[in-house]
C-alpha cells in the first residue's frame, strides 16, 4: 500500500473519531448548561475546551451558543466538529482508489449538508447538528465495516480510530479526575462516552467514581473503552508489521508503546484504580502522543530524496 494512502486512512479514522466524539460530549455539556441554571456557562465552557485541548478566545466570556460555534461550527478551529469532517472529507477525496465509494459518498454528502444543518440548528438548537454528526459517523463505521476487505487499509482506519478513541476517552475522565464519588459528574462522563445505557446494565444500576473510572479505562467487552481501543489497535499493527517473526522485543516503538501501556491497565489492581489516577491518564495522553508520531514515522514517512554531488566529475 502507498504511504500516502495508508495514511489518509489512518487519519480518516481519527478525524471520524473525532468529529463523533466532540459530538457527544458536546452535546451532554450544551445540554446540562440549558437545564442546570446552577452551573457557571463560563467556567463550565473553559473546563470543556480544557479537556478538547482547544485555546479559549481572550477576554471574553463564554455561554452555551459561544461554545457551541467555537467547539462544532468554526472552520478555523482545527478541534472543531466542523474542522474534523473537512478533513476526512479531504483524506477520503485523496484516497478515492482505497475507500468504497460508500464510505466517499457518506463523509461528502455529510459534508455538503454542514451549512444547512448549522443554519437549522442556530434557529432549532444545537442538538439537532450533534444528532446528524452522530447519526453519519455510525453510518461511515458501517459503511467501512461492510464495504472494506480485512486488508491493510482497513487496520490503518482502525488503528487511527482506536488510538482517537483513546485520547478523547482519557481527556474525558481526565475532566473529572478531581470530583468526588459521589459528584454527578461521572454521569456526565457516562453519557458524553456514550456508556450510560451499558454501564447501568453492567452494574445493575450502581453509580460509583470507582466503577465508572474501571468501566471506561478496563472493561474488555465495551468497544469504548481504552483497554478495548488498545488491545484493537495493538491488534492492527501486529498484522501490519509483515517482518514480526523475531525472537525478542517488540519489532517497532508503536507496538511497544501500545503492549506497555496495555499491559500496565491488564494487570492493574482496581483497588489502585483511582490511587493518583491523574497522573495515570496523563501517561495514557503522552502514549497516545507518542504512538501517534511512531506510527507516523513507521509507515508514512519516506525517505528523502537523495541527489548525486560531483555527477559531473570523471564524466
Amino acid at each position: 500500500m502507498l504511504a500516502r494512502n495508508a495514511e489518509s486512512l489512518y487519519w480518516i479514522g481519527r478525524y471520524v473519531e473525532r468529529a463523533d466524539d466532540t459530538a457527544r460530549i458536546l452535546d451532554v455539556s450544551v445540554h446540562q448548561l440549558l437545564e442546570d441554571a446552577t452551573v457557571d456557562p463560563d467556567a463550565a465552557s473553559r473546563q470543556l475546551l480544557s479537556v478538547l485541548g482547544i485555546e479559549p478566545p481572550k477576554g471574553a466570556v463564554l455561554d452555551v451558543w459561544s461554545l457551541t460555534e467555537l467547539v462544532a461550527y468554526s472552520a478555523s478551529n482545527a478541534g472543531s466538529i466542523v474542522a474534523s469532517v473537512t478533513s476526512a472529507r479531504e483524506n477520503t477525496r485523496g484516497a478515492r482508489e482505497v475507500v468504497s465509494t460508500e464510505m466517499w459518498e457518506c463523509l461528502n454528502a455529510m459534508w455538503n449538508a454542514v451549512p444547512e444543518r448549522q443554519r437549522y440548528s442556530r434557529r432549532v438548537g444545537p442538538h439537532a447538528f450533534f444528532s446528524f454528526v452522530e447519526e453519519r459517523a455510525a453510518m461511515f463505521a458501517g459503511l467501512a465495516d461492510s464495504t472494506m476487505s480485512r486488508d491493510d487499509g482497513w487496520r490503518f482506519l482502525v488503528l487511527g480510530r482506536s488510538v482517537e478513541r483513546v485520547d478523547m476517552i482519557v481527556r474525558l475522565l481526565l475532566s473529572r479526575s478531581g470530583d468526588k464519588a459521589s459528584s454527578p459528574g461521572w454521569v456526565t462522563v457516562l453519557r458524553s462516552a456514550g456508556a450510560h445505557d451499558t454501564y447501568l446494565r453492567t452494574y445493575r444500576g450502581a453509580l460509583d467514581a470507582s466503577r465508572v473510572v474501571q468501566f471506561l479505562l478496563l472493561d474488555r467487552l465495551f468497544p469504548r473503552s481504552v483497554f478495548h481501543a488498545l488491545v484493537q489497535a495493538e491488534s492492527c499493527l501486529e498484522h501490519l508489521d509483515h517482518h514480526s517473526s523475531v525472537r525478542v522485543g517488540a519489532t517497532a516503538e508503536a507496538t511497544r508503546l501500545l503492549g506497555k501501556a496495555r499491559s500496565e491497565l491488564e494487570f492493574l489492581r482496581t483497588s489502585e484504580l483511582l490511587d493518583d489516577l491523574p497522573t495515570r491518564l496523563k501517561s495514557l495522553q503522552d502514549t497516545v502522543r507518542d504512538v501517534g508520531e511512531a506510527v507516523s514515522h513507521q509507515y508514512f514517512h519516506s525517505a528523502p530524496w537523495v541527489a548525486w554531488t560531483n555527477a559531473e566529475v570523471g564524466a
